[in-house]
């Protein structure tokens, strides 16, 4: 079994061996070029942006958790940079959620204590009322709208990822013609992939060569010895890989949930639990403000803003 410091540092080390590396044993506490003002700082000192208390929106905070005077955040224990993941002392959680997080717990008055969980153990604590919410790239679905309530936060986009040089764009279709493409099964990406190729076929064009591959690192290996041409996975992560390790671009960026709606992340909350509208009131006064694009800027998702936060909107459709 990796090792949280494997899992949360292979950008890093993957950068660190591109761009010359450290000594041995040494974790780099940045990623990006040296020296740039575009790296990214993964250690555990994060110099997060902060905010600060603002009464009428605090008012909207069911009376218990004010008094209580902390929120609950449960957010994934799996490591997923720039999302949550962690830092280079192998215990400190950082990542662009525990951020927004953050942000909008020093809005509302109160102190964040985050609760790392499995996945499925994220939707468990919201059932249990263990936690006030969740920050950890939740998209909107109709089927979780039935018993969750969502303030949205960032948008949920998928990305094509291709070696840096590249002139090949990807708008649609008929662009991955014949192409040798990575994508993860069982995920949004690979059944808009799917669907892309059979569209191709029916139009007369070669199909998609679609390859799967077990871990990150073997598509990125992939990637780089011409195997395959392009990677199509989650934009976060895509251009995390982009900045730290500088040897990739990428080529084109879709919804996450095809071209039936935007799909869209949001601070999920149990329905009826009274916080909902204070997560919205929070998110929009940071995204005036400016610290919200402070946030996604450092972390490389400028690109995946929201103007404003939105309750419950049309999310992913039904399978």
């Amino acid at each position: 079994m990796k090792t949280r410091r494997t899992l949360a540092a292979v950008a890093a080390l993957t950068a660190s061996a591109l761009l010359g590396g450290c000594g041995d044993g040494d974790v780099r506490e940045s990623v990006g070029s040296k020296g740039s003002k575009n790296a990214i700082n993964i250690s555990p000192d994060q110099h997060r942006v902060r905010g600060k208390k603002v009464d009428s929106i605090a008012a909207k905070v069911p009376a218990a958790i004010r008094e209580r005077g902390t929120l609950r955040i449960g957010g994934s224990a799996d490591a997923s940079a720039p999302l949550g993941f962690y830092a280079t002392d192998d215990k400190t959680r950082i990542g662009s959620e525990i951020d927004i997080a953050t942000l909008v717990a020093d809005t509302l008055g109160l102190k964040v204590d985050f609760q790392p969980v499995s996945w499925e153990n994220l939707f468990v604590g919201l059932d249990s009322s263990k936690f006030d919410g969740v920050f950890s790239n939740v998209t909107v679905t109709e089927e979780r709208k039935e018993k969750y309530d969502f303030a949205t936060y960032r948008l949920d986009d998928l990305a094509f990822e291709a070696k840096k040089g590249t002139s090949w764009r990807v708008k649609g279709p008929k662009d991955v013609a014949g192409k040798t493409v990575s994508v993860s099964s069982g995920t949004n990406q690979e059944k808009i992939l799917v669907d892309w190729s059979k569209q191709n076929e029916k139009a007369g064009r070669k199909p998609v060569d679609i390859k799967y591959f077990q871990k990150d690192t073997d598509y990125y290996l992939a990637l780089q010895s011409g195997r395959i041409d392009a990677y199509f996975g989650p934009n976060p992560t895509s251009a995390y890989h982009v900045a730290s390790a500088g040897q990739t671009q990428i080529i084109g960026r879709f919804s996450g949930g095809g071209d039936q709606v935007q799909g869209k992340i949001a601070a999920t909350t149990k329905k009826g639990s009274g916080l909902v509208d204070a997560y919205a009131a929070a998110l929009d006064h940071v995204i005036q403000d400016g610290s919200y694009a402070k946030v996604l800027k450092r972390w490389g998702l400028s690109s995946e803003a929201v103007k404003k936060s939105e309750i419950n909107p049309p999310g992913l459709p039904k399978p």
